[in-house]
């Protein structure tokens, strides 16, 4: 029998403190206390070599959902994500009712800096959910 493993999303990024803000604000999520023997996150960042510095994370309060790591990458973005994240707010909502919530959080989310791209209703297999990116382009659905 397989045992469940725990993730941990890995963002690549130009700004992982305002990225991680972001995600922690869209989420609900919490930036971690610091590792043991740290009094501050700043202390640890200035125990590590130049090009490891400037991360950030973020967890869920709860403990539930994945740790969320944003790295700093001299490269920017330049093409479409191969994996996103889904933020569930419609679920179990339909018609007039998901798209209301979603267009809620669309401007909540708007408000902190995403940007919205496209709707896209349902069609008969799907529901409908809105295509967002955020703080620096990463693209996620609101469904």
């Amino acid at each position: 029998m397989s045992t469940i493993k725990q993730v941990q999303i890995t963002f690549d990024c130009a700004e992982p403190e305002r990225v991680a803000r972001f995600w922690c604000d869209v989420l609900g999520y919490v930036v971690p206390p610091p590792p043991k023997g740290f009094a501050t996150w700043d202390d640890f960042d200035r125990t590590l070599s130049p090009d490891h510095q400037g991360s950030a994370a973020c967890v869920d309060p709860s403990g539930v959902g994945p740790r969320l790591f944003f790295q700093r990458v001299p490269e920017g973005k330049v093409v479409k994500n191969r994996l996103h994240l889904d933020v569930r707010v419609g679920t179990g909502l339909v018609g007039e009712e998901r798209l209301a919530a979603l267009e809620a959080e669309c401007t909540r989310l708007v408000a902190l800096g995403a940007v919205r791209v496209r709707l896209m209703r349902a069609d008969g297999d799907y529901e409908s959910c809105l295509v967002m990116q955020d703080v620096e382009g990463n693209e996620f659905c609101l469904d």
